[in-house]
């Protein structure tokens, strides 16, 4: 029984800028507007999860040469609306448990 309530998160593993990789726990997806956004936290190993500060991560899926890569949201406009709709939906989901 000790198995029925473990949680496994989806991990990516994602490359910054200057080459640094670095795991991702993946929290919400949604398609807006016809695009593909993923909603993430940086991944916390261990009971250090408990002490740790995570920023929400939002990224877009975008293709680049043929192939799918997650990207920062440079529209401010865009990342603002995007933003705000994961938070809504994330504080929604918060509400649901505390019942």
């Amino acid at each position: 029984m000790s198995g029925m309530n473990e949680y496994t998160p989806e991990l990516f593993e994602l490359i910054d800028d200057e080459g640094n990789k670095k795991a991702f726990e993946l929290i919400d997806t949604a398609e807006l507007s016809g695009e593909q956004y993923f909603a993430m936290i940086p991944a916390i190993e261990g009971e250090d999860y408990l002490e740790a500060d995570c920023d929400l991560v939002i990224l877009k899926s975008i293709f680049e040469d043929g192939e799918e890569i997650l990207a920062t949201i440079d529209d401010p406009e865009e990342f603002t609306n995007v933003s705000e709709f994961f938070l809504q939906r994330l504080e929604d989901a918060l509400e649901d448990d505390e019942i």
